[in-house]
């Protein structure tokens, strides 16, 4: 790891998504703080006694559509099985990412630019296929052949000086993906949540709790709407020509 990182790698249980679809890509957020920082007459202001937590969430259901007569080679399922080339379709950019073992790779995120500060948040996803209703996250129902999820298993950042380094910070990534073949046509449903959590650097306690919300939920949302277009748009494309190259084995 480069010398400029400041935090060691934090390990974490993987964390995987569950909860209801919605029927199309949303977002939301809230946040939940801790103790506020308080001022008071003489008194050096302090650190918030708990950290500040923001999650934000995207759900899909659209349409998937799997060519008939070929299913049992060139399904969503075998797809999904495929994944390294699952992980290069939503993260094309070989420059940026590192195979570390079967089903897990480290990821240097773009840049994060949060109030004054730059940070380069880099991670280690997992990917991991489950089938035939094992293991299956909670809302998921267990006659869907086959989900995908993917969640964090540690984090780094990198580019703090020491002064601005926060005394606590936590990244979560937790997500799911699978065909839905119940009603009269496929489709690709998944849901995808991001959660921060951190306490700021005594040189950043002053900053006020509404400006503090306000960049870090825009910060969530343009992170979770990045991932959105690659799974509508790059994972659904993969498919395509996935089904194509299976096609022509076939002729």
């Amino acid at each position: 790891m480069s010398s400029t990182c400041l935090a060691p790698f934090h390990h974490q249980r993987p964390l995987f998504f569950h909860g209801r679809l919605r029927l199309d890509w949303k977002f939301q957020s809230h946040s939940q703080g801790g103790d506020q920082l308080r001022r008071k007459p003489n008194v050096k202001a302090s650190l918030p006694s708990s950290p500040s937590t923001y999650t934000s969430r995207i759900s899909t259901d659209i349409p998937l559509y799997e060519s008939p007569g070929i299913d049992s080679q060139a399904s969503f399922d075998q797809y999904l099985e495929d994944k390294p080339r699952v992980f290069d379709a939503i993260f094309p950019d070989k420059r940026r990412s590192q195979r570390l073992s079967e089903d897990e790779w480290r990821i240097q995120m773009l840049p994060i630019q949060f109030l004054f500060l730059t940070v380069w948040p880099v991670i280690d996803m997992r990917l991991r296929c489950e089938s035939t209703g094992r293991h299956y996250p909670p809302g998921i129902p267990h006659d869907v052949s086959k989900v995908l999820e993917l969640g964090i298993t540690r984090w780094e950042l990198q580019g703090l000086d020491k002064v601005l380094e926060p005394s606590h910070f936590s990244l979560a990534v937790k997500g799911a993906l699978y065909p839905d073949r119940r009603g009269p046509r496929s489709r690709l449903k998944g849901q995808l949540e991001m959660t921060i959590s951190f306490v700021l650097p005594s040189v950043l306690a002053l900053v006020p709790e509404n400006v503090l919300q306000s960049v870090a939920e825009s910060v969530l949302t343009r992170l979770v709407e990045n991932m959105k277009f690659k799974v509508n748009g790059s994972l659904l494309a993969d498919y395509s020509k996935f089904k194509n190259e299976r096609s022509r084995l076939l002729v």
